[in-house]
């Protein structure tokens, strides 16, 4: 006699199932129980910061990112990895709370993978942006802290687009997440040129997150600099933050040297005079003869 005959026991459906999450409200929870109001009273209250900037250029998407994990005033670790890979032509950065960073990118990973496989090849950048905002929409206002820049190239060339936890999806040429952005941000829109050259670009990124350590106590610790090209992403380094920054000081600013040859170069030409006219120097001695005479 079968197994199903004895228990009553039937095989699933397995067409009907959804490799997605649970929605907000299919998590089991205790009986009289908020989640938004538990979180609210027992949640942790924990400063934390980072430092992550993205940018487009003409040979592909830079990323960059320091390594410090902080929680509240302890430097939890200071080798961490904020930028994660999905797949060959795809990265991110992560900004937020670590757990839930991870959580996420796992998350998009698999579902990548799956429409892969039924559809025969990857996502775009740009469909791999909207599906993470879609599927963190559903949490919103249950404490979630995701922010992410996905960095990649498909077949409309190189992508970049920012996405937050409750549901932000914007397209952009630079972005930069996390408390140390504004100071990135500043040495971003200083330098940042599309036709820039692919050494021009490490070095723009390297010089924004070291300055962004410097200042922001919450980032530190090794600058992390990843290349996402058309044959795919490729870790380039990771600097010590403090050393970059004091090889950084003792470098002359690029701008101030240009300036200082174009006006050796092109020297201000002396004001001229009208016939009519008569400098100071020579109308104040007219005036004195006038007088004596």
């Amino acid at each position: 006699m079968a197994l199903q005959d004895v228990c009553k026991w039937q095989a699933p459906d397995t067409q009907g199932l959804s490799p997605h999450l649970l929605q907000a409200g299919g998590w089991a929870v205790p009986r009289g129980c908020d989640p938004q109001t538990f979180l609210q009273i027992h949640g942790p209250r924990l400063a934390h910061g980072t430092t992550t900037l993205a940018f487009r250029f003409r040979h592909g998407v830079i990323a960059a990112a320091d390594t410090r994990s902080s929680c509240g005033n302890y430097v939890a670790c200071p080798a961490s990895c904020k930028v994660i890979p999905v797949h060959q032509h795809l990265l991110g950065t992560t900004s937020g709370t670590s757990a839930d960073c991870a959580t996420w990118y796992r998350v998009l990973q698999r579902e990548l993978r799956l429409r892969a496989l039924r559809e025969g090849q990857l996502p775009s950048v740009a469909s791999a942006a909207k599906l993470l905002s879609a599927m963190m929409s559903h949490y919103r206002g249950l404490d979630l802290c995701v922010a992410t820049a996905l960095c990649g190239w498909d077949r409309s060339g190189p992508a970049l687009f920012y996405v937050y936890s409750d549901g932000t999806c914007l397209q952009g040429d630079i972005f930069s997440v996390g408390s140390g952005s504004l100071y990135a941000y500043g040495v971003l829109d200083r330098s940042y040129r599309y036709d820039m050259t692919t050494q021009e670009a490490y070095a723009l990124a390297r010089r924004a997150v070291a300055h962004a350590t410097h200042r922001d106590a919450y980032s530190g610790g090794s600058v992390d600099l990843f290349h996402v090209r058309e044959s795919g992403w490729e870790y380039v380094s990771r600097n010590d933050a403090w050393v970059l920054y004091s090889e950084l000081q003792k470098l002359p600013e690029p701008e101030k040297e240009e300036e200082e040859e174009a006006s050796q170069a092109h020297p201000e030409p002396a004001a001229p005079q009208r016939a009519g006219e008569l400098s100071v120097g020579a109308g104040t001695g007219r005036l004195q003869d006038a007088c004596r005479d």
